[in-house]
């Protein structure tokens, strides 16, 4: 299966939020609360992100992160390679860390090559602008413990509401 990874996903996710809200700096917390997203997770990713152009990291009491450009001129090639290097989805193709070991005798070597520039090209198209569509991160629901459960369900039936 071609999957995206949990830190690009995450990195995409974290990257919206900072789009959302434009030029403000967040705090990884800030970052976490909004997301959803585990804090250490956010906070891994932060730093990956912050090392790039793609994100400001500000230190100091009013310190945090922001957008080091415009959402639309972020790809999603930019936030992958970032976090995870080139895209490269096998060893023998340009950009890849990996040796392949029998190139020398595989049947389509350099075949990969087609497909990798393909994806390559589709993930530069893609901007963090259009990625992030939507005005507001939904805020996640709280989980409501047994004893709130049964104190709602007692205060329903003193009331006669079902």
């Amino acid at each position: 299966m071609f999957k995206i990874s949990r830190m690009i996903d995450y990195g995409v996710v974290i990257m919206s939020q900072l789009a959302h809200t434009q030029r403000e700096v967040m705090t990884a917390p800030e970052i976490s609360d909004a997301t959803g997203l585990p804090m250490p997770s956010v906070s891994k990713v932060l730093k990956s992100l912050g090392r790039s152009d793609i994100v400001n990291s500000h230190r100091g009491v009013h310190g945090g992160y922001s957008l080091g450009r415009r959402p639309d001129d972020i790809t999603l090639a930019d936030i992958i390679e970032t976090l995870e290097g080139p895209v490269a989805l096998t060893a023998c193709v340009d950009g890849s860390d990996d040796q392949c070991k029998v190139e020398t005798l595989c049947p389509i070597r350099g075949g990969w090559e087609k497909v990798n520039f393909a994806i390559r090209n589709a993930l530069e198209e893609v901007t963090l602008s259009e990625l992030s569509t939507f005005s507001e991160f939904p805020l996640p629901k709280p989980v409501a413990d047994e004893a709130d459960k049964s104190a709602q369900q007692d205060a329903n039936k003193n009331t006669g509401v079902h």
